[in-house]
Parts: structure tokens; sequence; C-alpha cells
């Protein structure tokens, strides 16, 4: 039964239900995941799509292959076409997969489409699940009070990390704050948490011989906490999903 109020500082609804929440990894962790899914891609897949998404896009398709996102282009004429493969932006490709350099672009009356290593991939491969999110530290508290409206028995929480292949500290790191949200005990040293992570996986946006890849401004946007007010679905389309921006 729902339970009126708001959790004091975080400002999320507060509901009786217990929820079943998991932490899953990787490729086969997005197959094994059930029940409302957040497929988590926080270096920075799914960050991106939130400035995509600030910045007034019409229409967002997030897809697993370079070729579907070229066959959509052609269902859509004028479409902008975001993506990588190993960091680096594709052949043709509009944009690669940087919130920054996305964050400085106007949308409004667009249709996006968007291809990466990990995150969109993680998107296929969660075939069990009943409802899927996107997640990222950028809108993980919207995301938890997106959640908990839901009122979910299960919720399996997939850190996609490299390229679905290698854990990496930034998708754990969202996964563990995301649960103390829907567990009511935000993380008391998230802010800190985060900034470590320039020592960790985000180390590479400090590097001089990879900032054309991995800008350092890249970093700064990804670990914005909260700053996003909507959680993100995806629905399943014939091509890939269809991502929409959700308030609770």
């Amino acid at each position: 039964m729902r339970k009126s109020g708001t959790c004091n500082s975080f400002s999320l609804p507060c509901y009786n239900k217990v929820m079943d929440i998991r932490i899953l990894e990787l490729i086969e962790g997005a197959k094994q995941a059930e029940g409302l899914t957040v497929v988590i891609d926080v270096f920075r897949a799914f960050s991106l799509e939130t400035c995509v998404l600030e910045n007034h896009a019409e229409r967002l398709f997030a897809v697993k292959e370079v070729d579907t996102a070229w066959s959509l282009k052609e269902k859509f004429p004028g479409a902008v076409l975001i993506g990588e493969r190993h960091g680096r932006i594709l052949p043709g490709f509009d944009y690669g997969n940087s919130p920054a350099d996305v964050s400085k672009a106007d949308f409004s009356g667009k249709t996006v489409i968007h291809t990466t290593s990990a995150g969109t991939l993680g998107l296929s491969l969660a075939e069990k699940a009943d409802e899927l999110l996107a997640g990222s530290l950028r809108n993980a508290k919207a995301t938890a009070s997106y959640i908990r409206s839901r009122q979910p028995d299960t919720v399996s929480l997939v850190c996609m990390g490299w390229e679905g292949k290698k854990s990496t500290e930034e998708d754990l790191l969202c996964a563990e704050y995301l649960k103390s949200l829907l567990e009511g005990s935000p993380m008391a040293d998230i802010k800190e948490r985060a900034y470590e992570l320039r020592c960790q996986e985000g180390k590479k946006f400090f590097d001089p011989a990879q900032k054309d890849v991995f800008p350092e401004a890249d970093f700064w946007m990804c670990i914005e906490l909260d700053c996003c007010e909507f959680a993100i679905t995806a629905e399943k389309r014939e091509f890939g999903f269809e991502m929409e921006a959700r308030h609770a």
C-alpha cells in the first residue's frame, strides 16, 4: 500500500513496499536482468542522453548496431547521428559519445539516433526485463523516484562497464547510489566517491594523449550528481529503443 509523504533529504516518495534490488554486471548481467531494469552507463552513453533530451530532441532512438543507425536515418531524413566504438566517433556521424559536445547543441525538432559500445548494447540484451530505464549519476535521484512510483517487486541495476566486458567503478558506484536511494538511506559520501573516480576509470579524461576521444569536460559532466530531473525510459521498437524523459 502506498504511503504518503517524502524522504526529507532527497524528496523521494516513501512507500512501505520492500523491493528485491539486484546489482548485476556486464553482458551476462544484462541477460539475467528481471523486473524493472536500469541499464547504467555513466561514462558516457546515458549521461549524454540526459543532455540530448534536455536540449529538446523531438525523438531519441538507441540502437545496438551501426548499420541500424544508418538505416534508421533513411527513415528519418535529417536525423542526427551520435555514436562511438572503442570511445571514438563513428565515421560519418555528427557527434561522438561526448556529453560536453552535445550539451552545446540545440536538438529542437530533431530526431537523434544513438549507438554505443556498452549502454545501448545493454538495453538490447535485457530481454527478460518488464520495463527498461537508462541510468547515470546525472539522473540517479530522478530514476529512483520514478522506480518507487512504479512499485516493482524486482529491480535489476545493470552496470555495463567498458563495452560490457570489463567492470568499471563509475557504473558500480551509480548502482550502489541508486540502491541506497531506493532503500531510503542515501549514501552520505556519494559526492566524494564520484570525485575520486578521476583517479580510477575516469583518469582517461585527464590523459593528454586521449583528450581527442575523452575530453576532460566529459568527466565533470558525467559526475554532475542529480542535475537532471527526469528518468529515461526505453520503449522497445522494431529497430531498437525509443528513449523518453519521464517524471515520477
